[in-house]
């Protein structure tokens, strides 16, 4: 049985959601970062940059949530679009323009304003800025059409979805308002049974992670800090 090793971040969760519109059968393993079981001998020799998702497919080893979600999608032969030169160009670009730039702007916003030592106006505004164009750079793109890629729900979407579904978060409260094309789709995959059950993984399997951001959970979480007495 496929091995999905998660925790309740956007990028787990996105993978989550493919696995549950597959309908295949896996395993749950939790990585509870806060605890710092990111960094143990035994999930290093699968993922050697300790974050997660990672799966252990049989014999394959995929860690990265949006190389997993092609993994899969071409394994399965789902939820990908059309078998064409173009298509796949626009399916590649998309995955990683999610990979470079929404995942790590927001996750970069989230940090400055949420979890800095101190609040630094620039980073703050330079990472703000950042993530309000790439997602209207996404609302764009939805303006197009129904998905991502036009009428085929994919892993584009799914993608979009793990980080989008936290905007208000990620900038400020009604932040997705600014975008309706994007809150569109926001509010038809959540609306999908799938979407519920991705939501639920850690309820079913019985996983209660840490919440308590303490001194421990910062040392695991921002390892950097120790380089400057933090």
């Amino acid at each position: 049985m496929l091995k999905f090793y998660y925790n309740t971040g956007p990028n787990p969760t996105k993978v989550a959601l493919l696995l549950e519109e597959l309908e295949i059968p896996y395993e749950s393993i939790p990585v509870d970062t806060r605890k710092g079981e990111q960094f143990k001998p035994e999930y290093l020799a699968i993922n050697p940059n300790a974050k997660a998702p990672t799966i252990v497919d049989g014999d394959v080893t995929v860690f990265d949530s949006n190389a997993i979600l092609l993994y899969l999608a071409e394994k399965h032969g789902k939820f990908l679009p059309a078998n064409t030169p173009k298509a796949r160009g626009d399916l590649l670009s998309w995955l990683m323009f999610i990979a470079t730039g929404i995942g790590p702007y927001s996750g970069q916003a989230v940090h400055f304003k949420r979890m800095a030592p101190e609040k630094l106006p620039y980073a703050i505004n330079r990472y703000d800025f950042e993530a309000e164009r790439h997602y209207g750079i996404l609302d764009a793109q939805l303006g197009k059409g129904r998905y991502m890629l036009g009428d085929t729900y994919t892993i584009v979407d799914m993608g979009v979805w793990g980080w989008a579904r936290l905007l208000g978060f990620v900038m400020d409260d009604g932040a997705l308002d600014k975008f309706p094309n994007l809150k569109r789709l926001m509010d038809e995959i959540g609306a999908r049974p799938a979407a519920a059950r991705a939501l639920a993984v850690k309820d079913k399997a019985g996983h209660a992670f840490k919440a308590e951001l303490d001194a421990d959970a910062r040392k695991f979480m921002f390892p950097q800090n120790a380089r400057i007495g933090l």
